[in-house]
């Protein structure tokens, strides 16, 4: 896969002047996607851990209880 747009057909047919400069307008304006920054491309950083979240626990562990260490 490549990083340029895919034209099929342009009719009627661009001098070839004029489809350089419609080529490079196409590729100026063209999205690309933001280089990896040192943190993404490290595979131990970018893993995303579930260990020690709220949602790990059971869920009668997270209900919240007043009684349970409160001023109550």
């Amino acid at each position: 896969m490549t990083d340029r747009p895919v034209v099929a057909s342009v009719r009627p047919e661009p001098e070839p002047g004029v489809l350089a400069a419609i080529v490079a307008a196409v590729e100026e304006c063209w999205p690309r996607p933001p280089a990896p920054s040192a943190a993404q491309t490290s595979s131990a950083t970018a893993t995303w851990r579930f260990s020690g979240r709220w949602w790990a626990k059971p869920t009668a562990a997270r209900r919240e209880r007043p009684w349970v260490g409160g001023t109550g």
